[in-house]
């Protein structure tokens, strides 16, 4: 029987490339607007990051979402993927 291929993408936070489902995807689309996608199915350019805040904080930073997707992200989808990851975190952790 083949074994079947795990898609893997790099955190932008930290660095290290991971498995597709352990991170999240966020989406800049052809219409210019940036998004959180839960699907991973959006049409666009894609950026990952992990599922921790440390990685959120670096990425931050280091503006290296906003590079990777090639444009700027709002503060109010900085917001909202923090409390996604927050609220992750809290699921886990439980």
């Amino acid at each position: 029987m083949k074994v079947k291929k795990i898609p893997q993408r790099m955190c932008t936070g930290c660095m290290e490339m991971k498995s597709k489902k352990e991170l999240l995807r966020i989406v800049h689309s052809k219409e210019g607007e940036i998004s959180i996608d839960l699907t991973g199915k959006k049409p666009g350019r894609g950026a990952y990051i992990c599922n921790s805040i440390d990685c959120f904080e670096k990425s931050y930073k280091t503006k290296r979402l906003e590079r990777n997707l090639g444009g700027k992200i709002s503060e109010e989808i900085y917001g909202k993927l923090k409390d996604k990851i927050n609220y992750e975190d809290e699921i886990n952790h439980e």
